[in-house]
């Protein structure tokens, strides 16, 4: 696997970013994640969007990160928040999800913050093991969902107190 860095409106990020919808549409009956992103949230230094691609050069999986600072949708000053996790279901179960979380935990961390957090939800529990296997743990929640009953929102400390 080739993980490498691009925008979110690279033509394979929106490729994958529309099988992540139609995936959360499937599993809570909704629109999909209607969160507003612009592709410029995810530009170094405030964050990083990152794609892997298989062997044949084929995109596989997606995720990025985003700065978040205190605002009135509950983030806390020095978090970065993960968006748009996905693997493709070919591409499941060869550790890719770990891998690309591990790359975005790594870089946030290097561009100085101080707390890493996402949301995902009760209809996706392969998400929530991932997560927790990875050391985070489920915080008060915050964002754009934050007001949906099927949101679960995790944390995990990118720095050691």
């Amino acid at each position: 696997m080739n993980i490498r860095p691009c925008r979110f409106d690279h033509p394979d990020a929106v490729k994958l970013n529309d099988q992540v919808q139609l995936e959360y549409a499937e599993r809570y009956g909704d629109g999909g994640d209607v969160t507003p992103l612009d592709p410029t949230m995810f530009d170094p230094p405030h964050g990083l969007y990152l794609l892997a691609y298989d062997e044949l050069e084929r995109p596989v999986a997606t995720g990025g990160w985003r700065t978040q600072d205190r605002n009135a949708h509950g983030y806390a000053d020095g978090d970065a928040e993960i968006k748009r996790m996905f693997v493709i279901p070919e591409g499941r179960g060869r550790g890719l999800a770990r891998r690309m979380l591990a790359a975005l935990e790594d870089d946030a961390r290097a561009a100085g913050r101080v707390r890493m957090v996402l949301e995902t939800g009760d209809r996706q529990p392969e998400a929530v093991a991932l997560y927790t296997s990875s050391g985070y743990a489920v915080c008060e929640k915050f964002g754009h969902c934050r007001e949906y009953e099927s949101s679960i929102c995790m944390a995990k400390p990118l720095r050691q107190p």
